[in-house]
């Protein structure tokens, strides 16, 4: 093995998409300042059990462990940003009893990647909203998250919804115990609705039950999936209160093309609510996701509402236009000393100005070059 070669699924980025990616980062950063929304920059290493490695067992596979070695106590290297701002909401913020709207970028690390393309070192960017349980929370990160796509220039957006309340509600009031529960879930998020079905049969629930969890795969569709359900799913309150969540969401975007799964719960063990996320006319995957976490910063000392999203802003390489590079104004390294002055002024005034030191390479195109011309330094076109 070379001694430049990088770990699989990890790769460099180089200056054409790295302007890219942070021209991008910046408009992101932008668009969630305006909606209100403020920065943070959590720390890339946390004490494991902070990255709930320990109550969520997606989170717990994707983490990276390390044994510090002031402490001895076992480090984990940061798979998901979300906990983290959970933590800031509920412990460092903690004097704020209103809402919080915190926003995020920056890299996370994966101990394996999450598909044969995927890398294992996004740049997960996001924004999350705590303190308001109401649906128009929800509704104002949806809105956020489909700008945020745009902004990427993603082209035509799907909406995605699900709500991991319907199956939630469907489980308890069936009886099921967690192990059951985990594995039932399991088997919506891979669609197989044979499987499904013939795993309730084997648990002789009552006939109601075992009826709705069989009709959960099939209820997929456009916005007549929410009526749908209504009619087909047992008359929980809980199911209707998820379902009202859905119509909401629905009537808050009349114009956006959405696609509902009920069965559709690939979520973290975290999640509570309404799920969403964006996927693009030419891609499988989802570019974005998010969705309700109520109460997660009970674990940091401060239960609340929660909601928001997040995405890789490596997806949008190939998406965006290139940012374009300035090319500099050059000076022979031989004029520097007397040029000084001038160099700095037209670096002050945003000018890149970059040091000719005669070998060729990038140096070779440039926007002029800093000549003293009668006593005074000027750019000369080339």
């Amino acid at each position: 093995m070379q001694p430049w070669q990088l770990p699989e699924h990890i790769a460099d980025i180089l200056p054409t998409t790295a302007r890219q990616l942070e021209s991008a980062r910046e408009r992101l950063l932008a668009l969630f300042r305006v909606h209100g929304y403020e920065l943070v920059h959590p720390p890339l290493m946390e004490y494991s059990n902070s990255l709930l490695t320990h109550i969520d067992a997606g989170l717990s596979l994707k983490t990276i462990r390390v044994v510090d070695q002031l402490s001895g106590r076992q480090l984990g290297i940061r798979a998901d940003i979300t906990p983290q701002v959970a933590r800031i909401d509920a412990h460092l913020l903690s004097a704020n009893n209103g809402i919080n709207r915190l926003c995020y970028a920056g890299s996370v690390l994966h101990a394996r990647p999450d598909g044969f393309l995927s890398t294992r070192e996004p740049v997960q960017v996001g924004a999350e909203l705590y303190g308001f349980a109401g649906v128009q929370a929800d509704i104002e990160l949806v809105d956020l998250m489909l700008k945020s796509m745009r902004a990427g220039n993603m082209g035509g957006i799907l909406l995605s919804l699900g709500h991991i309340g319907v199956f939630r509600a469907l489980a308890a009031a069936a009886g099921l115990s967690d192990a059951q529960a985990a594995q039932l879930l399991s088997l919506m998020q891979d669609k197989d609705a044979g499987a499904v079905k013939a795993l309730v049969q084997s648990w002789r629930l009552d006939g109601m039950w075992a009826k709705a969890f069989a009709l959960l795969p099939a209820l997929y569709g456009g916005r007549e999936v929410v009526a749908d359900a209504r009619r087909l799913l047992p008359d929980l309150s809980a199911v209707g209160t998820a379902l009202d969540g859905l119509q909401a969401v629905c009537d808050a975007f009349p114009e956006q093309e959405i696609h509902i799964d009920l069965s559709e719960l690939r979520v973290d063990n975290y999640h509570t609510g309404l799920l969403y996320a964006a996927y693009v006319s030419d891609g499988h995957e989802a570019v974005a996701r998010g969705g309700r976490y109520d109460g997660l910063g009970g674990y940091f000392g401060r239960e609340r509402p929660a909601t928001g999203f997040s995405f890789d802003l490596r997806s949008f390489i190939g998406k965006l236009p290139d940012s374009g590079r300035e090319p500099p104004v050059a000076v022979d390294w031989r004029d520097m000393p007397a040029a000084k002055e001038a160099v700095e002024r037209l670096r002050s005034e945003g000018r890149a100005v970059a040091v000719d030191y005669g070998v060729g390479g990038n140096e070779g195109t440039v926007a002029g070059r800093l000549k003293n011309v009668g006593g005074e330094w000027k750019v000369v076109a080339e």
